[in-house]
Protein backbone atom coordinates (compact mmCIF):
# COMPACT_ATOMS: atom_id res chain seq x y z
CA UNK A 1 0.00 0.00 0.00
CA UNK A 2 1.11 3.50 -0.43
CA UNK A 3 1.51 4.59 3.36
CA UNK A 4 4.93 3.10 2.80
CA UNK A 5 5.50 5.23 -0.36
CA UNK A 6 6.33 9.01 0.01
CA UNK A 7 3.91 10.40 -1.99
CA UNK A 8 4.60 14.35 -0.60
CA UNK A 9 8.51 13.82 -0.95
CA UNK A 10 7.34 12.80 -5.00
CA UNK A 11 4.97 15.54 -5.44
CA UNK A 12 7.07 18.17 -3.35
CA UNK A 13 10.37 16.81 -6.08
CA UNK A 14 8.06 17.27 -9.61
CA UNK A 15 6.88 21.34 -7.77
CA UNK A 16 10.21 22.30 -8.14
CA UNK A 17 11.57 20.84 -11.01
CA UNK A 18 8.37 21.95 -13.02
CA UNK A 19 8.49 25.49 -11.48
CA UNK A 20 12.29 26.10 -12.85
CA UNK A 21 11.79 24.15 -16.10
CA UNK A 22 8.58 26.72 -16.81
CA UNK A 23 10.87 29.61 -16.19
CA UNK A 24 13.13 28.05 -18.83
CA UNK A 25 11.26 27.40 -21.52
CA UNK A 26 9.03 30.35 -21.50
CA UNK A 27 12.26 32.19 -21.77
CA UNK A 28 13.29 30.38 -24.31
CA UNK A 29 10.09 30.43 -25.93
CA UNK A 30 10.06 34.24 -25.91
CA UNK A 31 13.94 34.21 -27.88
CA UNK A 32 13.43 31.84 -30.32
CA UNK A 33 9.48 31.67 -31.34
CA UNK A 34 9.05 28.61 -31.25
CA UNK A 35 5.69 27.11 -30.85
CA UNK A 36 6.85 23.80 -29.34
CA UNK A 37 8.60 24.89 -27.16
CA UNK A 38 5.84 27.18 -25.90
CA UNK A 39 3.86 23.86 -25.66
CA UNK A 40 6.38 22.82 -23.88
CA UNK A 41 6.40 26.10 -21.44
CA UNK A 42 2.32 25.67 -21.14
CA UNK A 43 3.02 22.28 -20.08
CA UNK A 44 5.31 22.87 -17.17
CA UNK A 45 2.91 25.84 -15.66
CA UNK A 46 0.03 23.16 -15.96
CA UNK A 47 2.53 20.50 -14.05
CA UNK A 48 3.66 22.96 -11.73
CA UNK A 49 0.07 24.39 -10.59
CA UNK A 50 -1.01 20.16 -10.72
CA UNK A 51 1.86 19.52 -7.74
CA UNK A 52 0.37 23.25 -5.53
CA UNK A 53 -3.67 21.39 -6.26
CA UNK A 54 -1.89 17.81 -5.00
CA UNK A 55 -0.32 19.42 -2.30
CA UNK A 56 -3.35 21.07 -1.28
CA UNK A 57 -5.06 18.12 -0.93
CA UNK A 58 -2.39 16.35 1.11
CA UNK A 59 -2.86 19.24 3.69
CA UNK A 60 -7.53 19.36 3.54
CA UNK A 61 -7.25 15.55 4.17
CA UNK A 62 -4.50 15.95 7.75
CA UNK A 63 -7.98 18.27 8.74
CA UNK A 64 -9.64 15.72 11.97
CA UNK A 65 -13.45 14.21 11.46
CA UNK A 66 -16.05 16.79 12.83
CA UNK A 67 -20.14 16.54 12.44
CA UNK A 68 -20.23 17.60 9.12
CA UNK A 69 -16.97 14.87 8.30
CA UNK A 70 -18.00 12.07 10.71
CA UNK A 71 -14.89 9.93 8.51
CA UNK A 72 -12.62 12.75 8.00
CA UNK A 73 -11.00 14.32 4.73
CA UNK A 74 -9.10 11.56 3.56
CA UNK A 75 -11.02 11.72 0.22
CA UNK A 76 -9.46 15.06 -0.39
CA UNK A 77 -6.92 13.28 -1.88
CA UNK A 78 -9.01 11.91 -4.47
CA UNK A 79 -10.83 14.77 -5.21
CA UNK A 80 -7.73 16.70 -6.09
CA UNK A 81 -6.00 14.53 -8.35
CA UNK A 82 -9.26 14.72 -10.03
CA UNK A 83 -9.14 18.11 -10.99
CA UNK A 84 -5.42 17.71 -11.45
CA UNK A 85 -6.68 15.50 -14.82
CA UNK A 86 -9.42 17.85 -15.94
CA UNK A 87 -6.42 20.88 -15.76
CA UNK A 88 -4.01 18.93 -17.46
CA UNK A 89 -6.40 18.13 -20.31
CA UNK A 90 -7.89 21.88 -20.61
CA UNK A 91 -5.01 24.36 -19.63
CA UNK A 92 -2.13 21.75 -21.36
CA UNK A 93 -3.39 19.30 -23.89
CA UNK A 94 -5.98 22.19 -25.25
CA UNK A 95 -4.04 24.80 -25.14
CA UNK A 96 -1.28 22.91 -26.80
CA UNK A 97 -3.49 22.18 -29.74
CA UNK A 98 -5.06 24.99 -30.14
CA UNK A 99 -1.60 27.18 -30.72
CA UNK A 100 -0.04 24.75 -32.80
CA UNK A 101 -3.31 24.60 -35.14
CA UNK A 102 -3.21 28.24 -34.81
CA UNK A 103 0.32 28.75 -36.08
CA UNK A 104 -0.57 26.33 -39.17
CA UNK A 105 -3.22 28.35 -39.83
CA UNK A 106 -0.98 31.45 -39.84
CA UNK A 107 2.30 30.95 -40.27
CA UNK A 108 3.00 34.30 -40.46
CA UNK A 109 3.86 34.17 -36.90
CA UNK A 110 7.04 32.17 -37.44
CA UNK A 111 10.32 31.81 -35.36
CA UNK A 112 12.49 34.87 -34.89
CA UNK A 113 15.75 34.26 -32.68
CA UNK A 114 17.56 30.99 -32.42
CA UNK A 115 16.86 27.54 -32.17
CA UNK A 116 19.48 27.08 -30.48
CA UNK A 117 17.87 28.71 -27.55
CA UNK A 118 15.15 25.58 -27.57
CA UNK A 119 17.89 22.97 -27.99
CA UNK A 120 19.66 24.00 -24.98
CA UNK A 121 16.27 25.02 -22.90
CA UNK A 122 15.10 21.41 -23.56
CA UNK A 123 18.09 19.74 -22.68
CA UNK A 124 18.36 21.26 -19.47
CA UNK A 125 14.26 20.30 -19.17
CA UNK A 126 15.02 17.24 -19.80
CA UNK A 127 17.91 16.76 -16.95
CA UNK A 128 15.42 18.50 -14.61
CA UNK A 129 12.23 15.88 -15.35
CA UNK A 130 14.47 13.08 -14.87
CA UNK A 131 15.91 13.99 -11.51
CA UNK A 132 12.17 14.59 -10.73
CA UNK A 133 11.17 11.02 -12.67
CA UNK A 134 14.08 9.21 -10.84
CA UNK A 135 12.10 10.05 -6.81
CA UNK A 136 8.50 9.44 -8.50
CA UNK A 137 9.54 5.77 -9.94
CA UNK A 138 11.72 5.11 -7.16
CA UNK A 139 8.20 5.76 -4.52
CA UNK A 140 6.16 4.07 -7.63
CA UNK A 141 8.27 0.80 -7.05
CA UNK A 142 7.71 0.50 -3.07
CA UNK A 143 4.14 1.37 -3.87
CA UNK A 144 3.71 -1.81 -6.64
CA UNK A 145 6.05 -4.23 -4.18
CA UNK A 146 7.17 -6.11 -7.16
CA UNK A 147 3.59 -6.29 -9.14
CA UNK A 148 3.34 -5.11 -13.22
CA UNK A 149 3.37 -1.52 -13.50
CA UNK A 150 0.10 -1.69 -15.07
CA UNK A 151 -1.65 -3.78 -12.39
CA UNK A 152 0.25 -1.43 -9.80
CA UNK A 153 -1.53 1.42 -11.04
CA UNK A 154 -5.08 -0.03 -11.76
CA UNK A 155 -5.02 -1.24 -7.74
CA UNK A 156 -3.53 1.61 -6.41
CA UNK A 157 -5.78 3.37 -3.38
CA UNK A 158 -3.64 6.62 -3.48
CA UNK A 159 -3.51 7.68 -6.59
CA UNK A 160 -0.63 10.70 -6.34
CA UNK A 161 2.46 8.91 -6.86
CA UNK A 162 1.14 7.40 -10.47
CA UNK A 163 -0.15 10.82 -11.10
CA UNK A 164 3.42 12.42 -11.00
CA UNK A 165 4.66 9.52 -12.47
CA UNK A 166 2.25 9.69 -15.09
CA UNK A 167 2.85 13.72 -15.77
CA UNK A 168 6.97 13.13 -15.42
CA UNK A 169 6.85 10.49 -18.36
CA UNK A 170 4.40 12.40 -20.23
CA UNK A 171 7.05 15.29 -20.34
CA UNK A 172 9.80 13.55 -20.65
CA UNK A 173 8.02 12.18 -23.95
CA UNK A 174 6.69 15.50 -24.52
CA UNK A 175 10.52 16.99 -24.66
CA UNK A 176 11.20 14.70 -27.10
CA UNK A 177 8.27 15.31 -29.33
CA UNK A 178 9.54 19.61 -28.92
CA UNK A 179 13.28 18.73 -29.85
CA UNK A 180 12.58 16.59 -32.90
CA UNK A 181 9.66 19.21 -34.22
CA UNK A 182 12.29 22.17 -33.66
CA UNK A 183 14.88 19.70 -35.32
CA UNK A 184 12.76 18.99 -38.46
CA UNK A 185 12.07 22.70 -39.21
CA UNK A 186 15.58 23.27 -38.61
CA UNK A 187 16.84 20.77 -40.76
CA UNK A 188 14.32 21.10 -43.42
CA UNK A 189 13.49 25.04 -43.12
CA UNK A 190 9.92 24.37 -43.12
CA UNK A 191 7.94 26.17 -40.21
CA UNK A 192 5.21 23.27 -40.37
CA UNK A 193 6.97 21.16 -38.15
CA UNK A 194 7.21 23.42 -35.10
CA UNK A 195 3.45 23.80 -34.88
CA UNK A 196 3.02 20.04 -35.82
CA UNK A 197 4.85 18.90 -32.40
CA UNK A 198 2.86 21.31 -30.73
CA UNK A 199 -0.36 19.67 -31.77
CA UNK A 200 1.29 16.49 -31.38
CA UNK A 201 2.38 17.46 -27.63
CA UNK A 202 -1.58 18.63 -26.83
CA UNK A 203 -3.01 15.74 -28.10
CA UNK A 204 -0.68 13.12 -25.66
CA UNK A 205 -1.42 15.26 -22.60
CA UNK A 206 -5.17 14.84 -23.66
CA UNK A 207 -4.77 10.93 -24.21
CA UNK A 208 -2.87 11.23 -20.37
CA UNK A 209 -5.48 13.16 -18.76
CA UNK A 210 -8.30 11.30 -19.71
CA UNK A 211 -6.93 7.96 -18.49
CA UNK A 212 -6.02 9.88 -15.60
CA UNK A 213 -9.23 10.90 -14.59
CA UNK A 214 -10.86 7.52 -15.14
CA UNK A 215 -8.82 6.10 -13.03
CA UNK A 216 -9.53 8.96 -10.17
CA UNK A 217 -13.57 8.21 -11.25
CA UNK A 218 -13.19 4.89 -10.23
CA UNK A 219 -11.74 6.08 -6.97
CA UNK A 220 -14.09 8.63 -6.51
CA UNK A 221 -17.44 6.43 -6.95
CA UNK A 222 -15.76 3.95 -4.35
CA UNK A 223 -13.15 1.35 -4.58
CA UNK A 224 -12.72 -1.82 -2.44
CA UNK A 225 -9.51 -2.56 -0.01
CA UNK A 226 -7.43 -4.89 -1.70
CA UNK A 227 -8.75 -8.31 -1.79
CA UNK A 228 -5.52 -9.66 0.07
CA UNK A 229 -6.63 -7.08 2.88
CA UNK A 230 -9.80 -8.14 3.15
CA UNK A 231 -9.14 -11.43 3.04
CA UNK A 232 -6.47 -11.05 6.10
CA UNK A 233 -9.40 -9.10 7.81
CA UNK A 234 -11.96 -11.77 7.11
CA UNK A 235 -8.94 -14.37 8.71
CA UNK A 236 -8.81 -12.46 11.45
CA UNK A 237 -12.18 -12.20 12.24
CA UNK A 238 -12.95 -16.46 12.07
CA UNK A 239 -9.73 -16.73 14.51
CA UNK A 240 -11.17 -14.97 17.28
CA UNK A 241 -13.05 -17.76 19.58
CA UNK A 242 -16.57 -17.97 19.22
CA UNK A 243 -16.93 -16.66 15.55
CA UNK A 244 -18.25 -19.43 13.39
CA UNK A 245 -18.03 -17.85 10.20
CA UNK A 246 -18.18 -14.58 8.12
CA UNK A 247 -21.14 -14.32 6.33
CA UNK A 248 -20.17 -11.04 4.65
CA UNK A 249 -17.50 -8.61 3.90
CA UNK A 250 -17.29 -5.27 2.17
CA UNK A 251 -14.96 -2.74 2.12
CA UNK A 252 -14.94 1.20 1.21
CA UNK A 253 -12.03 3.75 0.46
CA UNK A 254 -13.25 6.82 1.61
CA UNK A 255 -9.32 8.12 0.95
CA UNK A 256 -5.87 6.41 0.60
CA UNK A 257 -5.22 5.68 4.14
CA UNK A 258 -9.04 4.89 5.16
CA UNK A 259 -10.80 2.34 4.93
CA UNK A 260 -14.70 1.29 5.41
CA UNK A 261 -15.01 -2.56 7.05
CA UNK A 262 -18.17 -3.87 7.14
CA UNK A 263 -18.99 -7.75 8.47
CA UNK A 264 -21.89 -9.75 8.99
CA UNK A 265 -20.42 -13.06 11.33
CA UNK A 266 -22.65 -15.58 12.84
CA UNK A 267 -21.46 -16.35 16.37
CA UNK A 268 -22.04 -19.86 18.22
CA UNK A 269 -25.69 -19.79 19.53
CA UNK A 270 -24.86 -20.47 23.00
CA UNK A 271 -23.24 -17.34 23.53
CA UNK A 272 -25.14 -14.13 25.07
CA UNK A 273 -25.11 -10.49 24.23
CA UNK A 274 -22.21 -9.94 26.70
CA UNK A 275 -20.31 -12.55 25.08
CA UNK A 276 -20.99 -11.65 20.91
CA UNK A 277 -19.91 -7.72 22.17
CA UNK A 278 -16.76 -8.89 23.95
CA UNK A 279 -15.92 -10.91 21.24
CA UNK A 280 -17.14 -8.23 18.80
CA UNK A 281 -14.62 -6.53 20.54
CA UNK A 282 -11.85 -8.67 19.77
CA UNK A 283 -11.83 -8.66 16.44
CA UNK A 284 -11.73 -4.50 16.18
CA UNK A 285 -8.63 -5.00 18.40
CA UNK A 286 -7.22 -7.67 16.17
CA UNK A 287 -8.23 -6.01 13.15
CA UNK A 288 -7.03 -2.79 13.76
CA UNK A 289 -3.59 -3.99 15.18
CA UNK A 290 -3.01 -5.75 11.97
CA UNK A 291 -4.98 -3.11 9.62
CA UNK A 292 -4.41 0.25 10.86
CA UNK A 293 -6.23 1.24 7.45
CA UNK A 294 -9.35 -0.16 8.61
CA UNK A 295 -10.28 2.59 11.03
CA UNK A 296 -14.19 2.14 10.58
CA UNK A 297 -15.94 -1.01 11.40
CA UNK A 298 -19.01 -2.27 11.63
CA UNK A 299 -20.12 -6.20 12.27
CA UNK A 300 -23.01 -7.38 12.24
CA UNK A 301 -24.97 -10.84 13.70
CA UNK A 302 -26.27 -12.74 10.66
CA UNK A 303 -25.40 -15.93 10.49
CA UNK A 304 -27.89 -15.77 7.01
CA UNK A 305 -25.48 -12.53 4.93
CA UNK A 306 -25.21 -13.43 1.56
CA UNK A 307 -21.62 -14.17 1.13
CA UNK A 308 -20.88 -11.26 -0.71
CA UNK A 309 -16.82 -10.51 -1.00
CA UNK A 310 -16.12 -13.85 1.45
CA UNK A 311 -14.53 -16.59 -0.98
CA UNK A 312 -13.01 -13.57 -3.23
CA UNK A 313 -11.08 -12.57 0.15
CA UNK A 314 -10.39 -15.88 0.93
CA UNK A 315 -8.93 -16.93 -1.89
CA UNK A 316 -6.89 -14.03 -2.15
CA UNK A 317 -5.40 -14.81 1.19
CA UNK A 318 -4.73 -18.21 0.99
CA UNK A 319 -3.11 -17.17 -2.42
CA UNK A 320 -0.91 -14.89 -0.76
CA UNK A 321 0.06 -16.77 1.91
CA UNK A 322 1.27 -19.45 -0.45
CA UNK A 323 3.14 -17.44 -2.04
CA UNK A 324 4.69 -15.93 1.20
CA UNK A 325 5.57 -19.46 2.26
CA UNK A 326 7.39 -20.28 -1.52
CA UNK A 327 8.89 -17.10 -1.24
CA UNK A 328 10.45 -18.51 2.46
CA UNK A 329 11.08 -21.93 1.34
CA UNK A 330 8.43 -22.94 3.53
CA UNK A 331 6.08 -25.40 0.96
CA UNK A 332 6.71 -29.19 1.29
CA UNK A 333 8.53 -31.02 -1.18
CA UNK A 334 6.94 -34.07 -2.28
CA UNK A 335 9.20 -36.99 -1.11
CA UNK A 336 12.04 -38.37 -3.59
CA UNK A 337 11.39 -42.31 -4.98
CA UNK A 338 14.25 -43.78 -4.05
CA UNK A 339 16.49 -45.05 -6.75
CA UNK A 340 16.20 -48.79 -8.35
CA UNK A 341 19.56 -50.82 -7.38
CA UNK A 342 21.20 -52.07 -10.47
CA UNK A 343 21.68 -55.74 -10.46
CA UNK A 344 25.49 -55.54 -9.98
CA UNK A 345 24.48 -53.60 -6.56
CA UNK A 346 21.74 -55.96 -5.71
CA UNK A 347 24.31 -58.68 -6.64
CA UNK A 348 27.46 -57.14 -4.34
CA UNK A 349 24.89 -56.40 -1.48
CA UNK A 350 23.80 -59.97 -1.06
CA UNK A 351 27.11 -61.25 -1.48
CA UNK A 352 28.10 -58.83 1.64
Amino acid sequence: MSASADSRKVVIAALAGNLAIAACKFGAAFMSGSTATLAEAVHSVADTGNQGLLLVGMRLAMRPADDRFPFGRSGEKYFWPFVVALMLFSVGGAFAVYDGIEHIVNPGHGEHGSRFWSYGVLGVSLVFEGMSFRVAWREFQVLAKGRPWIQAVREARDPTIPLVLAEDTTAIIGLAIAFLAVLASDVTGQAFWDPAGSVAIGVLLAVVAVALARNTHTLLVGASADPEEQGQALSLAEGVDGVEKVTQILTFHVGPDVVILAMKIAFRKDMNAAAIEECINEMERRIRAELPLMRKIFIEVDANGDGRGVENARRAWMAKQAANAAAFGLVEKPPTKAKPKSKSESGAAESA
